[in-house]
């Protein structure tokens, strides 16, 4: 059995707080030349591949740059920058609610991504947090979806991450959420809501199924002004777009959601009207480093529950949405 490699750190810095990219060649490959690989895996054409290569800025373990005719060789690790997208900046601040020498606990606005990934790369809160407090070792123990607003644990020590981690996977952080949706009578309040999740790649919306349930959450309803309820959400699974997903399947989807129970069209860069109101509000645990119990509650409140008309602007001042 091939033993797992040795991963090398990156001879590469960050830029704007966002890491390199690390490629480790497959061991198994006919190809003849790392240039070669690079322009098949990563669909970048082979115009860009020969520019970066050209320019010096795909390097090796040694931080030496990777030469057009360089031999493949099964298992070697390259890294390079990818070309940051031009990113509408999220105009919300990023609060830091706790930092320890172990972790920092960041209250994230709505509209921004929690990590790196697809067209969100320096615009995101784990960038940020490493450019604003100047610790570039600082990892995510977990996310939220760009357009939940609310509580994140991150790591100051790379070592320690899988700690944290662990915490989320065995299921020992208890998480409350807070959502603003229609009012419904005939909804019997409180439930613990169970079903099958499952999002396919490609496809925006997660859908349930039939089948063994992998996705629960407990639904209360606290508070409620005319129309409009605020929820209580107490997931203990964390599936996909869990809490959106049976909010809807209970006839009341969260309000400001471009997905359930319809996918709407493609929001503008820049627009930042109207956020999902949906907020971690609370974030429990007992730190596996220190021992300590912590509990973390987030500042920020819903604009539908505090002001129905500033959230929902010209097109919903005049009045509530009708309910269920």
């Amino acid at each position: 059995m091939r033993r797992k490699p040795r991963i090398p750190p990156s001879p590469l810095p960050q830029r704007d707080g966002v890491d390199p990219v690390r490629v480790r060649l497959p061991w198994d490959g006919g190809w003849a030349t790392v240039r070669d690989h690079l322009v098949e895996r990563l669909a970048a054409g082979t115009g860009v591949i020969d520019a970066m290569i050209g320019a010096g800025l795909i390097v090796g373990e040694d931080g030496r740059p990777v030469t057009a005719d360089a031999a493949y060789v099964p298992g070697m690790f390259v890294w390079f920058h990818r070309e940051l997208p031009d990113e509408e900046p999220v105009p919300f601040a990023l609060d830091v609610v706790y930092r320890d020498e172990h972790i920092v606990v960041a209250d994230k606005p709505h509209f921004l991504a929690t990590t790196p990934r697809g067209s969100h790369v320096a615009e995101t809160a784990l960038a940020r947090l490493r450019r604003e407090l100047e610790l570039p070792a600082l990892g995510a123990a977990h996310r939220l979806d760009r357009l939940t607003a609310g509580l994140v644990l991150f790591t100051v020590r790379p070592g320690e991450r899988g700690a944290y981690q662990t915490l989320f996977r065995d299921k020992l952080v208890r998480k409350e959420y807070e959502a603003v949706a229609p009012y419904s009578p005939g909804l019997a309040l409180p439930r613990t809501v169970r079903s099958r999740i499952v999002k396919e790649r490609g496809v925006l919306a997660a859908r349930e199924v039939p089948g063994e349930p992998n996705a629960v959450s407990g639904i209360e309803l606290p508070a409620r002004r005319g129309p409009l309820g605020r929820y209580r959400l107490t997931p203990s699974t964390g599936q996909t777009h869990q809490l959106r997903v049976h909010m809807n399947a209970l006839g009341v989807p969260i309000l400001g959601d471009p997905l359930y129970p319809v996918v709407t069209g493609p929001v503008p860069a820049g627009d930042f009207s109207r956020p999902l109101q949906l907020l971690a509000r609370v974030l429990e645990f007992t730190d596996p480093i220190t021992g300590h119990e912590h509990r973390f509650t987030s500042a920020r409140e819903l604009e539908a529950w505090t002001s129905y008309e500033a959230w929902a602007g010209a097109d919903g001042a005049a009045s509530y949405p009708a309910g269920p």
